[in-house]
């Protein structure tokens, strides 16, 4: 059975839920408490010594410790529904689009949270190494989410979906997104329309209440 390493709370094992969600795949779950720190606990590293979350064990025994690994191998075991492309072109533009979000959204997202954040004082990179706030990078990252909401209001305008004409892997990354500013009170408004209208039809799907 395969094993997903997740916390509830966090965006980037959420992208991993979802994703396993819509390919239909059991699994097994276990929480790792991050607001604990039980990512840096030697039980924790003895499995995943990066310290970070989702971490994926296949039933073969291999470790998967990013989003990018284990959608590869998630699309390439279970390869329907298609959410990598089928295409050249479409796996082009979903590699693309799914980039883009990740840069633009949620790695602003982070920069502002937690460079900005108390709660993470010494924590502005996750994982096994400390390394200290720099509050201009929170200040940066909130500008740079302002501009992601723009761009991915802009990308909606009279399209369903944020990479091709159908659900993808960008969409999955794009929701965490979206949802994810929350924590640094950024949120799409009437001046995102084509977004909210986006988001709205997302919601409609099982796998986006994960």
């Amino acid at each position: 059975m395969i094993t997903l390493y997740d916390c509830a709370t966090a965006p980037s094992p959420r992208r991993a839920r979802i994703l396993l969600a819509e390919k239909g795949i059991a699994h097994d779950t276990v929480q790792v408490d991050l607001r604990s720190g039980e990512q840096l606990g030697e039980a924790y590293r003895r499995i995943n010594p990066q310290c970070t979350v989702p971490a994926l064990r296949t039933d073969e025994g291999l470790l998967l410790t990013d989003n990018a690994a284990i959608t590869a191998y998630v699309e390439a075991r279970y390869p329907t529904p298609p959410l990598l492309g089928e295409t050249p072109a479409e796996k082009a533009e979903i590699a693309s689009w799914n980039w883009r979000v990740e840069f633009e959204g949620l790695l602003a997202i982070a920069e502002a949270f937690r460079n900005g954040s108390p709660a993470m004082a010494n924590r502005a990179l996750a994982g096994a190494v400390n390394y200290p706030q720099i509050p201009a990078l929170a200040e940066r990252g909130l500008a740079r989410v302002a501009q992601f909401f723009t761009v991915l209001n802009e990308r909606l305008a009279g399209r369903d979906f944020v990479a091709t004409d159908r659900f993808s892997v960008a969409d999955i990354t794009a929701v965490v997104a979206v949802d994810f500013a929350r924590v640094v009170k950024q949120k799409p408004g009437e001046q995102h329309p084509h977004l909210l209208r986006w988001r709205a039809a997302m919601a409609g799907r099982p796998s986006m209440s994960l």
